[in-house]
C-alpha cells in the first residue's frame, strides 16, 4: 500500500483494531470506546476486508489473533503513536478553559497520602477537567498503559513497555506506624513479638520487611492483612498492631490521634516512587501540563519550601520543563 492508498483506510477502524488486540472482547471493546456491539462487529467485518485476513478466531469468551494479526499490530502500534504525538501538537491547552478529561493510574499509597493535596490544586488552576483514577498497583502498569487506559501513572514500577518514558520523583522511606500507648520507640526484639497488620491488594502477607527480617535471622508474626491504605488507622486505634507503610502514608496517618510514626528498628529497602507515560502521549500539551503539577507535588517539597510566599507562581510553560 502507498501513500495513496491511505485514501481508503479509516483510522477509526485501526483504533477498533488496536483495542480488539488488547482487550480480545467484543464487549470490553465496545465499552472501552463508547460503541454498541453492532459497530464494533461492523468494523472488524470492514477489517477482515481491508487487510483480507479474518484476523480474530473465537476461542470461547475471548477472540484469538491470527498471526497476520499480530504481525499487523506490531507495525500499527507505533504508528498509532505517531500519529496521536502528531495531532497532539496541534491542540492548544489552556488549563483555565480546559474540559479535557484525563485517565491517570495511582498506587493505593499514592492515591491516599498524595493526591488530595494535589486535587486541590488542580482544582484551582483547572476548575473544569475531569481527573480519572484508577488503582494500578505494579504488575498492572505496563499492561494499563499499553492498553491506553492511563495515560500517566505513579507507583514504584516494574518492567514497562519499551515506548514508555519514566521519571523518578521520590524515594519511598518504610516508617513504623504504631497506635499503643508505650513510650520510647521499640526496639527489634519488641518489633518482632508484636503482631503486625500489611496492606497488599493482592493479599500477600509476606513483604520487604519480612525479607529483611529473614536476612536477620528474625521473623515477624503477620495477623492481618487488608487491601488498602485508608482502613488502618482504625485497625491500629487502640490495639498493639503495627504496620511498616511509606513516610508519606506515615504522615497523613498521624493526622489520627493516637497514631504515631517513628523509624523502623531494621534497615529496609527505599524503592523509587516513579511517574511513567506513554510515548504517544510525551508532547501532548494538556498531558505535559499534567505531569509537571504531578512532578511538583508528588516529589518530596524540598525546592518548595525554598521558595518565599510572596513569589508568584510559575507560569505553565515554565512549569511544563519540570516533567520533559
Amino acid at each position: 500500500m502507498n501513500r495513496n492508498d491511505l485514501r481508503r483506510a479509516d483510522i477509526n477502524l485501526l483504533v477498533v483494531f488496536e483495542t480488539m488486540m488488547h482487550e480480545r472482547n467484543v464487549s470490553r471493546v465496545g465499552e472501552k470506546l463508547f460503541l454498541g456491539q453492532p459497530t464494533i462487529s461492523g468494523a472488524l467485518s470492514r477489517l477482515r476486508v481491508l487487510f483480507d485476513d479474518p484476523l480474530f478466531i473465537r476461542a470461547g469468551r475471548v477472540m484469538e489473533p491470527t498471526a497476520r494479526a499480530e504481525e499487523i499490530f506490531a507495525n500499527l502500534a507505533p504508528a498509532l503513536d505517531g500519529i496521536a504525538a502528531a495531532l497532539s501538537r496541534c491542540q492548544p491547552f489552556d488549563p483555565r478553559t480546559s474540559e479535557t478529561t484525563f485517565h491517570v493510574g495511582l498506587s493505593d499509597d499514592v492515591e491516599y497520602a498524595l493526591l488530595p493535596r494535589l486535587l486541590r490544586h488542580l482544582r484551582v488552576e483547572a476548575p473544569n477537567i475531569t481527573l480519572i483514577v484508577l488503582r494500578v498497583d505494579q504488575q498492572q502498569m505496563s499492561q494499563r498503559l499499553m492498553n491506553g487506559d492511563i495515560s500517566v501513572g505513579i507507583s514504584h514500577t516494574l518492567d514497562l513497555p519499551a515506548n514508555a518514558h519514566r521519571k523518578g520523583l521520590r524515594p519511598i522511606r518504610p516508617m513504623l506506624l504504631r497506635a499503643d500507648i508505650r513510650p520510647g520507640a521499640l526496639g527489634l526484639e519488641e518489633f518482632c513479638r508484636r503482631p503486625h497488620a500489611v496492606v497488599s491488594s493482592m493479599g500477600n502477607a509476606t513483604d520487604d520487611t519480612d525479607h529483611a527480617l529473614g536476612r536477620l535471622g528474625r521473623q515477624r508474626k503477620v495477623v492481618l492483612t487488608v487491601p488498602q491504605f485508608s482502613a488502618l488507622p482504625m485497625l491500629l486505634a487502640q490495639s498493639d498492631l503495627l504496620a511498616i507503610v511509606p513516610d508519606y502514608v506515615a504522615k497523613a496517618m498521624t493526622s489520627v490521634e493516637g497514631v504515631r510514626a517513628e523509624p523502623a528498628p531494621l534497615p529496609l529497602p527505599t524503592p523509587e516512587l516513579s511517574m511513567v507515560w506513554r510515548a504517544a502521549t510525551h508532547s501532548d500539551c494538556g498531558q505535559r501540563w499534567l505531569r509537571s503539577r504531578c512532578s511538583a507535588f508528588f516529589c518530596e517539597p524540598v525546592e518548595l519550601q525554598m521558595v518565599p510566599k510572596s513569589r508568584p507562581a510559575l507560569h505553565n510553560d515554565q512549569a511544563l520543563l519540570a516533567a520533559r
